[in-house]
């Protein structure tokens, strides 16, 4: 099910801004500390949380068709039966490349994405390794 291509993975982090779906207020939480990861790099980066109003300081949005910018790349940490919706929303918010972080991902969610044209990583390092992290 690995979709990680070395092309792949510079081609996402070249295209931001960038949107964490599963961002968490909970800093133990993956959805949390990917958003960090962003912040520490510098990156331009939109929390989706639809229950926060806020996660790290930044404003979260319920939704990415919510966004006041267009994302080309969204790293997502959701359950995979909701990955699959996410794969939906993203398409039609013209997102273009999809990091689903390990767990999140699932066989239909990576062909749907595929399907729908966008660029998926899936299936092996997490962000937090490809880019570094500090806790």
């Amino acid at each position: 099910m690995g979709r990680v291509i070395p092309e792949n993975i510079a081609a996402f982090l070249e295209s931001g801004p960038f949107a964490v779906v599963g961002a968490s207020t909970d800093r133990a939480k993956y959805g949390n500390k990917v958003l960090r990861c962003y912040l520490q790099h510098g990156k331009q980066v939109y929390p989706i949380n639809p229950k926060a109003p806020e996660v790290e300081g930044q404003k979260a949005y319920a939704a990415l068709a919510e966004l006041p910018v267009k994302v080309r790349a969204i790293s997502v940490i959701t359950p995979p039966v909701a990955t699959e919706q996410v794969v939906r929303e993203a398409a039609a918010a013209g997102v273009q490349h999809i990091w689903m972080q390990p767990g999140a991902e699932s066989k239909a969610a990576i062909q749907a994405a595929e399907a729908l044209g966008m660029s998926v990583i899936a299936g092996g390092p997490c962000l937090l390794v490809v880019l570094g992290y500090r806790d």
